[in-house]
C-alpha cells in the first residue's frame, strides 16, 4: 500500500498553522506561525485581529509546510482541516482555504475535532500508542477528561462547568500583575512560591465526579488579593501563583486518577496547552508510577495548537473512510463525537 501523506491546516484561535503527515504518526513538517506577541498588547486574544491574521499568513504556512516536506501537491492524499471548535471567524478562514484547495486538487477534504487533534497529538512521538486508554485535555478553552475506545471514538467522561483550566491560568495571571499568556507564565515563577502558602479550594462538582469547576478556584484567588490590599498587606506573586497552580494540578490530578482505577485502564495521556505544564507533568508521571499505570504526554510543541495533530487525526479518519462534502462549515461550539 502506498503512502498516505495528509496536509493539515488548523486556525482556530490565534496561531496559523500547516503541516504534512505521512501514514499518521511521522510528521514531515509542522508550521506555526504565532500571534501571541499580536494578542499580549490587548491582555488576550481579539477574535477579529485573529482571522485578519489568519487571512494573511494561511497561505504562506501552507507553501512552508509543503517546502519543509519535501513533496509536491501530487503527493498529497488529502486535506484535513480543523472546522471546530474555536473562533469562528478563525475557524472560517482555515475552512474556506482547505475547501478551496481540496476542490483545486481534486482531493478528499476530512473536517477534524480539534480536541481529536489534541488528543492525537500523542501518536506523534510515541509510536507504540494505541486506544484504548484515558486522555485528560487541558487547554485555554477545554477541560475535557476522555475514555478514547478506539481512533475516532470518545466518550467524554468530565468536563468544566464554567471556566477552562487554562482560562483560569489567564486570568490569575492577569490579577497578579503576569500579564498573558498566563499558562507560561505562572508555571514559571511558581519555580520560587511555596504551593502550601495558601489553602485555596478544590472544587467538587455535585452530579459528576469527574467535571470540573475552576471559577471558584479564580475567585478565591481575586478574594485573597482584595483583602490583601484592603488591609494594606503585601502579596508574594511566587505564593500566590504556586498555590492556585497546586489547586488546578490536585483536581486534575484526583479526577483522572479516579477515572483510570474504575475503569481499569493502564494507559494515560495528557494533551492541550496546559499540558505542558511542567508540575502538572510531574504530577502525573509520578501518580502514574505509583499505579503502574503507562502515561504519555507530547512534547511542549504538541500541547499548544499545530496542524500535525490536525494532521494525524485526520490520517485516521481518512482510513475510516470518512470525508467532508462541499458544505463543511465552521463549528465554533462543536462537541467531540459530533459530525
Amino acid at each position: 500500500m502506498s503512502d498516505v501523506l495528509i496536509m493539515a491546516i488548523e486556525s482556530s484561535c490565534d496561531e496559523t498553522a500547516a503541516a504534512v503527515v505521512k501514514n499518521g504518526r511521522e510528521v514531515l513538517s509542522n508550521v506555526i506561525s504565532s500571534q501571541i506577541d499580536l494578542h499580549t498588547l490587548y491582555g488576550g486574544v481579539v477574535p477579529e485581529i485573529a482571522s485578519r491574521k489568519h487571512i494573511e499568513k494561511i497561505n504562506q504556512v501552507t507553501e512552508q509546510a509543503l517546502t519543509e516536506a519535501g513533496v509536491t501537491w501530487d503527493d498529497i492524499t488529502a486535506i484535513a482541516v480543523t472546522y471546530g471548535p474555536g473562533l469562528v471567524g478563525a475557524l472560517l478562514v482555515g475552512v474556506s482555504f482547505a475547501k478551496s484547495l481540496a476542490w483545486a486538487l481534486k482531493k478528499p477534504l476530512i473536517g477534524v475535532h480539534h480536541i481529536e487533534g489534541h488528543i492525537s497529538a500523542n501518536y506523534i512521538e510515541n509510536k507504540e500508542l494505541e486506544p484504548p486508554f484515558m486522555c485528560l485535555v487541558v487547554s485555554g478553552g477545554h477541560s475535557h477528561l476522555v475514555k478514547v475506545s478506539d481512533y475516532g471514538e470518545y466518550e467524554i467522561l468530565g468536563k468544566t462547568r464554567d471556566d477552562a483550566a487554562g482560562e483560569a491560568f489567564d486570568k490569575v495571571a492577569r490579577a497578579i500583575g503576569l500579564g498573558y499568556p498566563g499558562g507560561p507564565k505562572i508555571d514559571k515563577v511558581s519555580n520560587e512560591g511555596n504551593p502550601l502558602a495558601m489553602d485555596f479550594p478544590r472544587a467538587k462538582v455535585v452530579g459528576n465526579e469527574y467535571d470540573f469547576s475552576f471559577s471558584g478556584l479564580k475567585s478565591a484567588v481575586l478574594n485573597y488579593l482584595n483583602s490583601m490590599e484592603m488591609k494594606g498587606e503585601p502579596v508574594s506573586q511566587a505564593d500566590v501563583a504556586a498555590s492556585f497552580q497546586q489547586a488546578v494540578v490536585d483536581v486534575l490530578v484526583g479526577h483522572s486518577m479516579r477515572a483510570i482505577e474504575e475503569y481499569g485502564f493502564n494507559k494515560f495521556a495528557i494533551a492541550g496547552g496546559v499540558a505542558s505544564n511542567s508540575h502538572l507533568r510531574a504530577a502525573f508521571e509520578e501518580a502514574c508510577k505509583e499505579r503502574g499505570v503507562s502515561f504519555y504526554r507530547p512534547s511542549p510543541i504538541f500541547c499548544t495548537d499545530n496542524a500535525a495533530m490536525i494532521g494525524v487525526a485526520g490520517y485516521y479518519e481518512f482510513m475510516k473512510g470518512m470525508r467532508s462534502d462541499w458544505d463543511l462549515n465552521a463549528v465554533p461550539n462543536l462537541k467531540l463525537g459530533e459530525r
